[in-house]
């Protein structure tokens, strides 16, 4: 079983050369994020796809694909995955569809996948903190302004997990509170991305979440005097939303 990650670099060529791999070996292959391949190739690809779907239901040992005869195995297949509300993503023709039988996907509990990680990083308050980070970004896709940057699914997530399992090993912060590891994380791996009128409303959330909690501060002391220097030489204003 092979998964293969799409991109609209792929041709009609590539996936061919995919599909001769699959149907000489028997193996099931399952391409992510399929929509992603350019629509002119995906029309392409919806012939090449029905060839071997006939030529396995007509159980032959051999047939011509693309110009070549093949051996063919008849236990070969091919899955897809979508994501179908992200940005360059495209529909797929109604001649691929029909080749495809669909499978109901459900929202994974955030909450639990966030527990688990941090229990793994060593967290002894995994849960409340990974209620937290869940409540933080769905009350952030509530009241935020929409931008086609802002992220606030599972890779966000990992993110700010990834972000909370370095300060948990960090020798310079393993004495602090779990609670203000995980408001640094959060605001570390998020605040940049922020639009300004954004900024206030994020903070907002924050406090009303981690209440009382201090945040251990970094020393950007030498960083913003080299960016003061830099913004100087390129005859720049360093205002202070800047930092």
């Amino acid at each position: 079983f092979f998964v293969f990650n799409c991109s609209d670099g792929l041709d009609y060529k590539a996936m061919g050369k995919f599909f001769k791999g699959l149907a000489c070996s028997g193996a099931w292959a399952c391409f992510d994020e399929f929509n992603r391949i350019e629509l002119e190739v995906l029309s392409v690809v919806a012939q090449q796809v029905l060839t071997i779907q006939r030529a396995v239901a007509a159980g032959l040992k051999r047939f011509t694909f693309e110009g070549s005869e093949l051996k063919l195995v008849l236990t070969c297949n091919v899955f897809i995955t979508m994501n179908p509300g992200y940005a360059g993503r495209s529909e797929l023709p109604d001649n691929l569809k029909a080749l495809f039988r669909d499978v109901a996907m459900m929202v994974p509990d955030y909450a639990l996948i966030a527990e688990i990680i941090l229990y793994s990083f060593g967290y002894l308050e995994a849960r409340p903190m990974a209620r937290k980070l869940v409540q933080t970004y769905k009350l952030c896709s509530e009241q935020l302004s929409s931008q086609d940057h802002y992220d606030y699914g599972m890779r966000a997530v990992m993110a700010v997990l990834r972000a909370a399992g370095n300060l948990k090993r960090s020798d310079d912060l393993k004495n602090e509170p779990e609670d203000a590891l995980m408001l640094k994380a959060i605001i570390d791996v998020n605040l940049p991305k922020f639009l300004d009128q954004d900024v206030p409303l994020f903070e907002g959330i924050l406090s009303d979440l981690f209440p009382g909690v201090s945040m251990p501060q970094a020393d950007y002391v030498k960083f913003k005097e080299a960016l003061v220097e830099s913004c100087k030489k390129y005859n720049l204003q360093p205002l202070d939303t800047f930092f």
